[in-house]
Order: structure tokens, then sequence, then C-alpha cells
């Protein structure tokens, strides 16, 4: 193995034929954890009273000390939560790799989770651990100080500092402020899929790969226990082998299972939260101020969030010019993305939201169900326009294609009426609301988007927040599109 710590060498990246299957691919498993985490972080601790021991599980690390005092300053009410995989092989993890148990832990999937002020939007950054970054002298937990890199791989600075030393190093480059970290092993990943029902996954072609012990039909299917931790581990018969390309696979998976944890079937069914925290929080380190308490109330401030309004991405990032095996952060978009992170302020609090409401007799987007129809005859039209309307805190699916119209139309199912109205007050045309006579849903609007259509008002009570990122995946996308 290098011994410089600059550049990882990693042992699914190699091919060991003497070395048993279930070792390749281990890299994976921490974005599945970390889906958990998110998941448990801003939806399933209202019942924190009845749950309070698990939380005894939780291991801690005092980052405040370990950082020290010069950090960047926060300028908003977000907040900022790392999220880190350890591949470590401690315990019951020595099963995914007996030859590594005396490596030092690493992490390769690091995930900054950002929740909007007022728990309106969440968005997950993704760094891929090929990164080249400026790596930062960290103190240890067992008083040393590593020494600083002018440039070395993103991960690396878990190795040499631990989950600190990761947090010391984002903030330095992206001048973000992070609140908490937690990180997670992959021991529990198996009881985590079962635990929520499993995952629902979409495979464009049938896989059979011997080397992942994966064997599953194409097409759209729920995937947990053996067949989820396979899924995960593959890395020849899924995708072109890139590990941009296992990202973006990656975080459809986490989106998938964190649409699946927040869905009320999990969430208000006693017995499968149960499984789904006593999972996660056996393989769960945080800083030490991210105290069940706090974890309760970032929950209680993200009750009102949907599916639709979390989403991930990866930080733009090109070729590394010395070496085209890594990568480097793509400018000026990497810091307008982190800019955007810093300011955000535009997500009213409650309490703003609370006197919008009072003022208007309109029901508040976050109460309204839309299904957008495309009757534009342009392809992706209602994905785009229903996008739009999940920035605003609709309840939003996509209904699909109908016969091409001149007018866009604003249609209600039986007792929707008054949410119709709002909908209707952020459509340019200002179109009058009808009843849905035939297909028409109970409680739900159908929006059907015509020729005519330009453009989606903002709402004064809901703004946006972080603007729509490239290649950006949300929890309430179409798993098997593109």
């Amino acid at each position: 193995m290098n011994s410089n710590p600059m550049y990882m060498e990693y042992v699914d990246d190699a091919e060991l034929q003497h070395e048993p299957a279930r070792r390749r691919g281990w890299r994976v498993l921490g974005w599945v954890s970390i889906g958990m985490s998110v998941a448990m972080v801003i939806g399933s601790l209202t019942a924190y009273g009845f749950y309070r021991k698990a939380f005894g599980n939780i291991a801690h690390e005092d980052t405040d000390a370990l950082v020290g005092p010069n950090r960047p300053k926060k300028l908003n009410n977000a907040m900022n939560i790392l999220m880190l995989g350890s591949d470590t092989r401690a315990g019951a993890n020595a099963k995914y790799g007996r030859s590594m148990k005396n490596d030092p832990p690493r992490s390769d999937t690091m995930i900054l989770l950002h929740l909007s002020p007022g728990g309106g939007q969440a968005i997950g950054v993704s760094f891929p651990r090929d990164l080249m970054v400026p790596i930062p002298s960290c103190k240890t937990k067992d008083g040393q100080t590593t020494q600083a890199q002018s440039i070395g791989q993103i991960n690396s600075s878990f190795t040499l500092g631990g989950a600190s030393c990761t947090v010391k190093t984002i903030e330095n480059f992206t001048k973000i402020h992070i609140d908490h970290f937690v990180q997670i092993d992959f021991n529990g990943f198996k009881a985590i899929t079962e635990a929520v029902g499993g995952v629902e996954v979409c495979l464009p072609k049938a896989v059979n790969d011997t080397k992942a012990d994966l064997h599953l039909p194409a097409g759209r299917q729920t995937i947990k226990g053996e067949d989820a931790l396979a899924y995960v581990r593959a890395r020849y018969s899924l995708g072109n082998g890139s590990d941009t390309d296992r990202i973006k696979r990656q975080q459809k998976f986490l989106s998938s299972l964190a649409n699946k944890a927040m869905s009320a079937g999990v969430l208000t069914n006693p017995s499968r939260l149960w499984s789904l925290i006593s999972a996660s929080t056996k393989s769960l380190t945080t800083d030490s101020d991210l105290t069940p308490q706090v974890m309760m109330q970032i929950a209680q401030g993200m009750q009102g969030m949907t599916s639709g309004k979390l989403r991930f991405v990866t930080v733009p990032n090109g070729a590394y010019a010395p070496d085209p095996n890594r990568l480097a952060l793509s400018q000026p978009a990497a810091n307008q993305l982190f800019t955007a992170l810093r300011n955000d302020k535009t997500v009213p609090t409650q309490q703003s939201k609370q006197s919008s409401s009072s003022s208007s007799s309109k029901i508040q987007p976050s109460q309204v169900r839309v299904r957008v129809f495309n009757a534009s005859g342009i392809d992706g039209q209602a994905r785009r326009v229903a996008d739009d309307l999940e920035e605003q805190g609709f309840q939003v699916s996509v209904g699909g294609n109908e016969t091409t119209s001149r007018t866009t139309k604003v249609l209600y199912g039986s007792g929707a009426e008054q949410q119709a109205q709002t909908v209707a007050s952020l459509v340019a045309t200002n179109p009058k609301p009808g009843p849905r006579t035939s297909g028409g849903v109970p409680g739900v609007v159908d929006l059907v988007v015509g020729t005519d259509w330009q453009a989606l008002k903002t709402s004064q009570s809901v703004q946006t927040g972080i603007p729509r990122q490239q290649g950006e995946v949300r929890a309430t996308d179409d798993i098997c599109k593109e």
C-alpha cells in the first residue's frame, strides 16, 4: 500500500482474486447507513421519551476541542451536519475484511446535510473520495498533531485525524460552519433495510453477478437484507464502474431509502420505528454537542418537510490536472454552491409563516397535494413544473400526459376547492379553478399544464433557498428514469 496518505488505495479498486467477494465494495455501505441517519435526524425522533434508551448506544467525540476556535462564522440559522461512513473492521465489522482488522479506518462517504432555516428543505452535498483539497493540521483524540498538507485527498483527513479532522478540512475550503457530525459504520446495514420494509430500486436489465452474489430481475423492485447488501456492494455489474457513476447510483438509493423512512408507514409504526432507530444507534458516533435533546429539536423543526424537499447533489468537480485519476473542485460553480449554503436565509421561520398565514385566507403550500399533468406537448414539462412546485413547498406527484390543450387548467377533487385557489394564485395565466369531473382524487388538486404555460409565480409565504443544482437527485424522483 502506498505510504503517502495523500493518495489512498482501496481494496475494491484492485483485482484481488484470493480475497472473498464480500471484501470488495465495502466502501459503498456507508452510504446506506448515512441514509438512515438522514431519516433519523429529520423525521423519527418525535417519540423521544420512548426511544431514550437507544441513544445510550451512541459514542461521542469532542469536536469543538479538536477543531479549535478558528472556525467559520455562522451566517444563518441553517443546520449543517456532516455525515461520514467509516470502514472500521472493529467488532462485528471484521467479517467484511479480516485481513484489514488492524488497518486505520477510512471514510470515502462524506455528505454535508444542509437543513434550511425553518425546516422547509434539505440538501445533501456529496464530496467524492478522490477530491484533492488542502488538508489542515489536526489534533487527534490521542493528543497527537498531524502535519498540514498543501494538497491531499479529502478522505485522508479521516485516516489522519478522525471525523473532527474531516470537519476542519471541509470547513477550511468551503467556509461553511459545520454544526455537527454523524459517523456510522456498516454493521447495521441489513437491519436498517429490513427495518424500513425494504428499499425500492430499479434495474435496467437483469443482474447475475457472482462476485457480489447479486441475482435480481430487471425492473422496479423492493430489496432488503442480503439482496440490498449485494446491491450496494456490486461494482462491475451496475453502471460504468466509475466513482462518479456510483455516487449517482448511491444517491438514488439514499433518496429511495430516505423516502421510505420518512413515509407514514415507517414513522407511525412503533415496531418498525423502534427497529429503525435501534439498528442505527448501535453503529453511531457523533460530536459531543449532538445530544438526544438536540436531535429531538432538529426533528421537531423538520416535521413539516416532505420527501420532495430532500435532494442530493455532488459538489461541482472536474479532473485534477496533475493526476487524471483524482478530482478537483470546479470553479466558480463550487464556490457559488458554498456561498448559497452559507447565506441560506430565504426560508422563513415558523413565526413568519404563521403571520403570513393569518394575513391570508389561502391554504399554505405545505398543506396542498398536487398532481401535475402534461398537456403542453413538450416532453418533460410536467416534471419541470412539479420541481418548481416542490421548491415552493407543495406535496407534488406527476400524473402523466393528457391530450394537448391550449390552456392551463387547475382542477380539484372533492374537498380541495380552497387548495385549488392556492395553486391557481401562483399560475401566471390566472386560471379559474374548476371541479374534476372524472378521475379526480378527494383532497387533491390537478394542474394540467397547457401550451400557454409561462411560469410559476413565487409564493410570498415560501421562498426557495438553495437554487436547483445540475444533476441533483430528489427523494421523489422516479428511480426508473435517468
